[in-house]
């Protein structure tokens, strides 16, 4: 069979060389889509990240294609649906990096409280080793975390604030109660986590169930002064309305490593939401990183063996982390 490996720059090709003996490997650089996919149309397995857009029209594209395998958690850039119903499997790496995220999402969050960033660049731009008034920030100590979605991610979310001695509290579809019990927080509605919290923290799978769990209508309900990180997806927020808060001084400051229409913003695009994220890059109260939480040694280093095994077990007629 041929395996076509998308986005994948040269220096991360290693894992997937020499693991597949009895497979024609082929790398291609850009990301799947529909001015790709010809790149790849002769594949039996189509192996890409989130960065790709798998759309009925590229799984059309190409005709020998037997497997999907994403080297991410979320698939919601692949239209599965369509793809089962062409016989065509879809895995994903069900877990990686739960750690890694949680990491990144609190050190937005000390970014935010503590406003590390823009004291650095104070000091870088200005060689002046004074302090001033605009760097002075807030405790997290005894500040209400409400964290959205309890997952992997979610409870390393929650183990992290209780070593900064944070009131917890959560919301999740299927609550783990014995877990809630060992870390002492409650779990309430989301309306109950927006009005009660300091802090609100993203942890929830994305699905058109949840697009735009942040509105305005809740955005509205919030604790005036909250903060928000988001480093789930960006669809969860809904962009208009977040700026909106933000100005409206509802929400007194977002970190988000994900944002609503990324990879249209990523191709330079001039759409309404574009526009509003690129307004959210010039707020000072706002940190932006490119959907980069997952991105360390040991969690790229696990998405890589899980995808080996996702296409070994395809290939000896055993798929696993099917979606």
């Amino acid at each position: 069979m041929k395996i076509a490996f998308f986005s994948v720059e040269k220096g991360k090709q290693a894992p997937f060389v020499g693991a597949f003996p009895e497979s024609e490997i082929v790398f291609i650089e850009e990301t799947l889509n529909e001015d790709t996919a010809r790149k790849g149309s002769d594949a039996d397995i189509a192996c890409l990240f989130v960065d790709s857009s798998v759309s009925k029209s590229v799984i059309d594209a190409m005709p020998n294609l037997k497997f999907i395998a994403t080297r991410s958690t979320g698939y919601n850039h692949i239209d599965v649906e369509y793809a089962k119903s062409k016989g065509i499997p879809v895995a994903n790496v069900p877990a990686y990096g739960s750690y890694t995220v949680a990491e990144f999402s609190f050190g937005l969050l000390l970014n935010l409280s503590r406003k590390i960033i823009e004291a650095s660049n104070y000091v870088k731009n200005s060689m002046d080793f004074h302090y001033n008034n605009s760097m002075e920030g807030f405790d997290l100590q005894g500040k209400t975390l409400g964290v959205v979605g309890t997952g992997r991610i979610g409870k390393n979310m929650v183990k992290i604030a209780k070593g900064f001695g944070m009131k917890i509290i959560a919301c999740d579809l299927y609550p783990d109660l014995d877990f809630a019990k060992e870390y002492g927080f409650e779990y309430k509605t989301l309306d109950q986590v927006l009005e009660e919290s300091d802090i609100v923290s993203l942890h929830t799978p994305y699905s058109i169930d949840n697009h735009h769990i942040l509105a305005r209508e809740n955005i509205s309900r919030m604790k005036r002064g909250a903060y928000v990180v988001n480093t789930a997806r960006g669809e969860l927020i809904d962009t208009e309305a977040l700026v909106w808060g933000l100005k409206e001084g509802i929400i007194a400051g977002a970190g988000l490593d994900v944002l609503e229409e990324e990879k249209s913003l990523k191709k330079g695009e001039a759409t309404k939401i574009c526009d509003l994220n690129r307004e959210l890059m010039k707020m000072p109260n706002v940190i932006i990183t490119p959907h980069s939480a997952f991105f360390t040694v040991e969690a790229v280093d696990e998405i890589s063996k899980v995808t080996v095994e996702n296409i070994k077990s395809f290939l000896a007629g055993k798929p696993e982390n099917l979606v």
